[in-house]
């Protein structure tokens, strides 16, 4: 079988691309609107196409490469409820969502995967957004899978839930399966973190790994338009505390020997976070901290796009 292609919208730092990538997925282009996110997929794949632009001013009619691909990838910004945010950036989000949708009528790929929050799966007030997709795509021929995943299922040390949507065209449909757990045990945020924590030469990251036996709490990559870069709400930085961690701030380097271990709480590096997503060492992030930290935080983690990658290719080969 012949190498799968992909276009893949709201790219991001490349977390669901990279997932595709291993999976044996060839991306054709890749869209995103933020410049940095932008800088980031050119620093680590210099061979992708990358272009930089609205999803809302994309028109696939300019590049013809996008028709009739495999797969249409999407991990617009996570919805949120207007009960909990602004209403204006709500409908900002669904508006992306819906683009994203809408791009199978030009695009017209054999698959499209839309990874976003675990309500869009089940909760009642996104019942509108679910009756759109399903009017828009329904008439297509294509058939609807919803599921939610965790990416600590897939070996990422991290409590991260994801609301996934395939759709397949009808002749694929009855062949996909959604992916099963890759791990048997969830890794703990003390082993993924050990040697990072251990790098420079501070004396307490045995003790510190050792009770750091938790997956972390999901990372939010919060608002690009307000505050600086931390782990999360109140909530998320309790459970980050019970495991020795400041969610407050990030730091600039991981602990030297120079630390002595005593109530102070250490905090994280931005590659430290990195590690928690799952990217690979070696995946550089464009952009000053905080935006790295944004990157990282928006991000989906890329052994959860390879099962599902893995779970697509199976069913469009069948």
């Amino acid at each position: 079988m012949s190498e799968l292609r992909f276009v893949d919208v709201c790219a991001g730092a490349g977390g669901l691309a990279l997932g595709l990538e291993q999976a044996g997925f060839e991306p054709v282009l890749l869209v995103d609107n933020k410049p940095v996110a932008c800088q980031t997929l050119r620093l680590n794949r210099p061979a992708w196409d990358v272009l930089e632009i609205d999803l809302l001013d994309f028109v696939p009619d300019d590049y013809p490469k996008t028709y009739d691909v495999d797969l249409l990838s999407a991990g617009p910004p996570r919805v949120k409820s207007s009960a909990t945010t602004a209403r204006s950036e709500t409908e900002e989000e669904q508006r992306l969502l819906e683009a994203a949708v809408l791009l199978t009528h030009s695009i017209q790929p054999r698959a499209l995967l839309i990874e976003n929050v675990p309500g869009l799966v089940t909760a009642p007030e996104f019942e509108p957004l679910r009756t759109f997709i399903r009017k828009e795509l329904e008439h297509l021929g294509y058939r609807l899978h919803w599921f939610v995943l965790n990416a600590a299922d897939f070996g990422v040390p991290q409590d991260r839930k994801q609301g996934v949507l395939v759709a397949l065209k009808e002749r694929h449909s009855d062949h996909f399966r959604p992916p099963l757990p890759t791990v048997e045990e969830h890794v703990s945020v003390g082993k993924a973190l050990h040697r990072s924590m251990a790098a420079r030469g501070w004396l307490g990251a045995d003790a510190w790994a050792t009770q750091a036996l938790s997956v972390a709490p999901t990372l939010v990559g919060g608002s690009d338009n307000r505050g600086g870069a931390d782990l999360g709400p109140t909530g998320t930085k309790k459970a980050w505390a019970r495991m020795g961690v400041n969610g407050g701030a990030l730091a600039d380097e991981v602990p030297g020997p120079d630390l002595v271990v005593s109530s102070e709480m250490i905090k994280l590096t931005d590659s430290q976070a990195a590690l928690l997503q799952s990217f690979p060492p070696e995946w550089q992030f464009a952009g000053r901290k905080t935006a790295r930290y944004r990157q990282i935080g928006h991000a989906s983690p890329p052994p959860v796009g390879r099962a599902l990658g893995n779970a697509l290719a199976e069913a469009l080969g069948a």
